[in-house]
């Protein structure tokens, strides 16, 4: 079952590959928690920083299995909920980062074909030198108030500018 559903999200991912960022190849399946005897699961990607040495960040998702797909009748859609937390593993060397008020893309992953997506971001607090990681559903046609945070201080860890 899993293995069908794995196949429908990749054809997802082609069709929307156009809209994706690099560093969606760069995650990593660590874990997969089964959370019912239908085959539903709690998908565990660690993303390294693209642009930030010596972050990763640990995603959290729902992956929707093939039987509760045919039950719902909703066969291209996840939901959009996500957790994450991100932490130093190792010398941070900043890169050159968006520095701007909304930040920057780090991760996207499409949770539909084409209107839903859970993303990544990446804002820089100037004030108080620390890397905000927010991870949150964007949809096309409806906002959502689906969200996680998680912040890496720069204070004392030694980080450098990579120019």
């Amino acid at each position: 079952m899993n293995t069908l559903v794995n196949a429908l999200k990749r054809i997802s991912i082609v069709a929307g590959a156009a809209c994706l960022t690099p560093s969606l190849l760069a995650a990593d399946e660590v874990g997969r928690v089964g959370v019912d005897w239908v085959g539903n699961d709690i998908i565990i990607e660690a993303i390294p920083d693209p642009e930030v040495q010596g972050v990763t960040c640990h995603i959290a998702y729902f992956e929707r299995s093939l039987f509760d797909r045919l039950s719902n009748g909703n066969w291209f859609e996840d939901p959009s909920n996500a957790a994450i937390d991100c932490r130093q593993t190792g010398p941070i060397v900043v890169g050159d980062i968006d520095r701007s008020w909304d930040g920057e893309n780090v991760f996207r992953e499409r949770q539909s074909i084409v209107l839903k997506s859970v993303v990544v971001k990446r804002i820089f607090d100037a004030d108080n030198n620390t890397l905000i990681y927010l991870a949150h559903a964007s949809e096309l046609s409806q906002g959502s108030a689906k969200m996680s945070i998680s912040t890496i201080p720069l204070y004392e860890t030694g980080a450098v500018r990579d120019d």
